[in-house]
């Protein structure tokens, strides 16, 4: 039987066996990102690493946007178009999915120096706006073709070369050029990090060529899949610049209405903050195509165990850097340099905003698998939406803590209203309680999503 627990035994031996890899490099990712930050922010002045944090957040959105959503479809296709024997099909989403991306990378690195051409016409500052635009095509293709390793069962491959490889040089680079009496500006620190992020990917691709996956982009099958998955695929991206911008979009608000300064202790406080859900991030990437299998074979037992495996593992963790947080958070935010303690309830603010990520598990990337992306994006967007038009209002009065406080909200409210509607509509309760509907949920065929 297919819901024997022998079986969920298994799936759950996989999946947490499979986490436990992700999870290595996560935390090895984590660290040595870390010490990028840490490196750079003791190495240049509080307002060139300004620059670097509002150009690097800037990139960041830019290349989620050149992805077209695609890093988020084939995640779901590969595994969908697989399980039902059509591979074909899977392949020609994949090479579909990388032409997608390189060609609104190029339209938006073009946009992007155009526009930092027509800010330098009025005389603001302009050279870390051309090192971001180098950074956006290869940040894209990072994101798809990690997606499209792992949406094969690829780990080490799709995480390695730039969570690890890419990691270790650019820190290496910048204490070897500050060693060297050649500290980096804020420009010159985003075009070091473009350069090695390409050299990491090139490895990557010639790893996945020799271990015979596939990443390759390819124009042939462009026009039939986009007349398919087109309207999908518009709503994959939404969600995921709606992601991306919930993430980035404070430091960059920051760095436009308040200083430089203020926007390097803001950014130093969320990617600390952000460590606190590094387990429910490792996880995810593994359970995101399990859960697309599974869902569309039917197997609602499945999928149920599997999501419930992610809220627990995610949140004990997240729990326990919390709690670390509120004793050492001081000292921990002393490592970037003395002036970034003024981060200390910016970062409780956040980690309690991404407590409720952890305590609410893979809602939103359910959403996304079980083909209710339109629901994701009204429902998650429109909330962040809210929450950014407020930022812009509170920032200029409340500064950095009402940033944090808008933040932390916004997200608490959203993803309890996704894990509501996950349960209702969808039948799988990601929250912390999924973990007790395993036993009692009756394998059926899957709800079919909404045309």
């Amino acid at each position: 039987m297919s819901n024997a627990p022998s079986d969920l035994r298994a799936l759950l031996r996989t999946g947490l066996s499979r986490s436990l890899a992700s999870l290595l490099i996560k935390v090895a990712t984590a660290g040595l990102t870390y010490l990028m930050y840490v490196v750079l922010s003791r190495t240049m002045g509080a307002a060139e690493y300004g620059y670097f944090a509002f150009g690097l957040s800037l990139a960041t959105i830019l290349a989620i946007g050149a992805s077209m959503g695609q890093q988020t479809a084939i995640l779901r296709y590969w595994p969908e178009e697989d399980v039902a024997g059509r591979h074909d099909k899977a392949l020609s989403a994949l090479r579909a999915g990388g032409a997608l991306t390189l060609i609104a990378g190029l339209v938006l690195t073009a946009l992007t120096i155009a526009g930092a051409t027509t800010a330098g016409l009025f005389g603001g500052a302009t050279w870390h706006l051309y090192a971001a635009a180098a950074l956006i095509l290869p940040m894209a293709f990072a994101e798809y073709w990690s997606s499209a390793l792992r949406a094969q069962g690829s780990v080490w491959t799709a995480l390695a070369p730039r969570d690890i490889l890419w990691r270790v040089l650019t820190p290496l680079a910048i204490v070897a050029l500050f060693a060297l009496n050649a500290p980096l500006t804020g420009w010159q620190a985003l075009l070091l990090t473009a350069v090695l992020l390409a050299v990491a990917l090139a490895l990557q691709y010639a790893l996945a060529r020799l271990r015979r996956y596939e990443i390759a982009p390819g124009f042939a099958t462009l026009r039939p899949y986009w007349r398919e998955h087109g309207t999908a695929s518009r709503w994959f991206l939404i969600g995921t610049v709606i992601d991306s911008a919930a993430l980035n979009m404070d430091t960059i608000f920051i760095g436009l209405l308040v200083t430089a300064e203020a926007a390097g202790i803001y950014f130093n406080a969320f990617r600390t903050a952000g460590l606190l859900t590094l387990f429910m991030f490792a996880i995810t990437l593994v359970v995101a195509p399990m859960v697309s299998r599974h869902y569309h074979a039917g197997e609602m037992k499945q999928a149920q165990a599997i999501t419930a495996l992610c809220a627990w593992a995610g949140f004990a963790f997240s729990l326990a850097v919390f709690l670390g947080y509120l004793v050492f958070g001081n000292q921990i935010l002393a490592l970037f340099g003395d002036h970034s303690i003024a981060g200390y309830w910016v970062l409780i603010l956040l980690s309690i905003g991404l407590l409720f990520d952890a305590a609410t598990g893979p809602s939103r990337i359910v959403m996304m698998m079980t083909g209710h992306e339109r629901d994701y994006v009204r429902i998650w967007g429109a909330i962040m939406l809210v929450g950014l038009l407020l930022e812009l209002a509170v920032i200029p009065v409340f500064g950095l803590i009402g940033a944090a406080a808008v933040n932390a909200l916004s997200r608490a409210v959203a993803q309890l209203a996704i894990a509501r509607w996950n349960r209702r509509h969808i039948g799988i309760d990601t929250t912390l309680l999924g973990a007790f509907r395993v036993r009692g949920l009756p394998d059926a065929p899957a709800r079919m999503a909404p045309l």
